[in-house]
């Protein structure tokens, strides 16, 4: 009688052993949930702070302006900017001025980061720190030199002159960008592309650069933001209206005794769709995953 009274209390304390590690394992789960709700609220409360400044602008936007016999929700503003200002034409300043800078700051940028990233010497250690040294480097401390530079070049009160130093202040982060991109690729698949029979230039750009489409995104919408968004340089180097890029441009619609906000906030919401439809149209070719594991099984 012994033997089965103690299997039964071994099956007793299993099951015992069993329901407390689920009331364990619930426990868990609940303070989890919790945990992930206060989570949860507290990016709600910054996003929707963040937020508040846009919301402003779109409501301000269309509303009626100075002198205006509107009432209510209007669009007038936006007709008025577009019809009787520049607007357009520094708007399709601000966009040329911002495509060249991402064209060639990608084109210098992809090969300059896959050197960095597959050549490990002295030489290339040294000009990672310089690249370092000068991404440190505010563009405003060059701006005199720069402006004195430009002058003697003809390129003050040029699109292309601006153009030139968009693309040199790019272009230390946007190789370090695409060097970071680069060494996640795993340098095994330019191998079996070697052993096949291909170059070096072959192998970057039929491997590397056909898996490197988040990385080519990242510095490419970097590099149109700071042509974007920048004001001083702009200001600085432009002087004739009709060279004004798009933030230049709105500082003229700012009057020493009074703005009319209407026109200020139409032509803010226009200067904010550029970045908004980059971001909505290329938002789903970027991936986390990566291609770590593309040579599993090899």
């Amino acid at each position: 009688m012994s033997q089965p009274l103690a299997v039964g209390g071994a099956t007793r304390a299993t099951v015992g052993a069993q329901e407390r590690t689920q009331a364990r394992k619930r426990a868990d789960l609940s303070t989890g949930k919790r945990g992930q709700w206060w989570r949860f609220l507290l990016v709600l409360v910054v996003t929707f702070i963040v937020i508040i400044p846009i919301l402003a602008v779109l409501y301000l936007s269309v509303q009626p302006g100075l002198g205006s016999s509107a009432t209510g929700f209007t669009f007038e503003n936006f007709t008025a900017v577009l019809s009787q200002t520049d607007v357009l034409l520094w708007l399709g300043n601000s966009l040329g001025v911002a495509l060249v800078v991402v064209v060639v700051a990608v084109a210098v940028a992809a090969p300059a980061g896959y050197v960095l990233s597959r050549l490990r010497n002295r030489l290339v250690s040294t000009y990672s720190l310089i690249l370092f040294v000068i991404q440190s480097l505010p563009v405003v401390t060059a701006a005199i030199p720069l402006f004195i530079t430009f002058a003697a070049l003809n390129l003050v009160n040029t699109l292309q002159g601006v153009a030139i130093i968009y693309i040199g202040s790019t272009m230390s982060v946007a190789i370090w960008m695409m060097a970071a991109y680069f060494d996640s690729i795993p340098i095994s698949l330019e191998e079996a592309a070697w052993m096949d029979g291909a170059s070096v230039f072959g192998s970057f750009t039929r491997i590397v650069l056909r898996n490197s489409l988040p990385g080519i995104l990242s510095t490419a919408i970097f590099s149109f933001l700071l042509a974007w968004n920048d004001y001083l340089i702009a200001l600085l180097f432009l002087q004739d209206s009709s060279k004004y890029t798009l933030p230049v441009g709105l500082n003229t619609f700012f009057q020493q005794n009074a703005a009319n906000w209407g026109y200020v906030m139409a032509v803010a919401v226009i200067m904010m769709l550029p970045p908004v439809l980059v971001f909505a149209c290329l938002n789903r070719y970027f991936s986390v995953g990566g291609i770590g594991g593309s040579l599993a099984g090899r």
